[in-house]
Parts: structure tokens; sequence; C-alpha cells
């Protein structure tokens, strides 16, 4: 099987738990802004258990409120799998905030430690954009800081035209 986008899934299990200690490893946990590092914050105890994940599972599948500081905003959630092994996500904010829409965008990723400089991250962007187009959203917003040179090019390479630069985020509008 290949690499594929699909909705959060307990066949996983045992490679999401190797992932989430790899972002972990890399202090993806410490982040204020990140909705992976609030998930490790907040699930990380109960992902141990079949029970404990799978709650986890039915929180993130389908379209769930993601609580940003300006308001509550309907996000999607995928997983890029390859059989049993997880090898990151991609979630789809269905509308912007304002601080979405200076800093967040509509699209987030993350591909595992282990996967990365494997084209995961420009696959799974490619892969998410005719849902995004089906979720309403389109063009996306998607953004990355401006030392991150890996995401900056797989935006790119997904047809991200460049708008502007704020603080230290670019800015990368997709047509999906």
């Amino acid at each position: 099987m290949s690499p594929h986008l699909t909705a959060p899934t307990v066949r996983v299990h045992d490679s999401f738990l190797a992932a989430m200690a790899e972002f972990r490893a890399e202090g993806v946990h410490r982040s204020p802004h990140s909705s992976l590092g609030r998930e490790l914050r907040t699930w990380q105890p109960r992902w141990s258990t079949a029970e404990g994940f799978a709650t986890y599972v039915r929180q993130v599948a389908g379209v769930v409120a993601d609580e940003r500081i300006d308001g509550p905003v309907p996000t999607s959630t995928f997983w890029w799998v390859d059989g049993a092994a997880y090898l990151g996500r991609i979630t789809v904010r269905h509308r912007l905030t304002p601080s979405l829409h200076a800093y967040g965008g509509h699209i987030g990723y993350a591909v595992r430690p282990t996967a990365r400089r494997q084209g995961h991250a420009t696959a799974m962007l490619r892969a998410v954009l005719p849902r995004a187009h089906r979720l309403g959203v389109d063009p996306v917003l998607v953004t990355c800081d401006d030392t991150n040179t890996g995401s900056r090019r797989v935006i790119e390479a997904c047809g991200g035209v460049f708008e502007d630069r704020r603080a230290a985020k670019l800015r990368y509008w997709i047509s999906a």
C-alpha cells in the first residue's frame, strides 16, 4: 500500500505513539500555537491505552472546533498513513479568524521526524487540496516560518503564490 490520506483511525495506534514520542523529543509540546502541541499536552497521558486512543480518534475525526485565541474554527483533520504506519497529519481550517488570516492559514501539517525529507509533506498537501475545495475552502492560505525552507519548498511545489511576509511568517495562496 502507498501513503494516503485517511480519517484518523485506531489502526495506527502503535505507530502513532512512536510518532508522538518523536514530536515530543523535538519539543512540539512546548509550542503554544501548535494544535499538535496542544494535543500532546492534553491527550498524551491517555493515548497509551486502546480505550484512551479510541476516544482521541473519535474526538479529532470529522469536523471539530479548533479553539483559537480569537474564536473557534471548524477544522477537519486527516492522517497520512502507509498501512499501519502513521507518517503525519494535515488539518484544514474551514474559515479564518484574524490571527489565522495573518499568521496561521487554512492548512497546517506535520510529518513525523523519521519520515521527513521523503516527499510526504508535498504529497499530503497536494492530496488535501481537493478535500479543502469540497469543504468550500478555495483558495487556501498556507503559511510557514521564514526560516522553514523545507515547508516553503513544499508550499511552492504545490502551487503556492507568495503574497507577503508578516513578522516571521511567509503567506501563500493556493487554488484548490
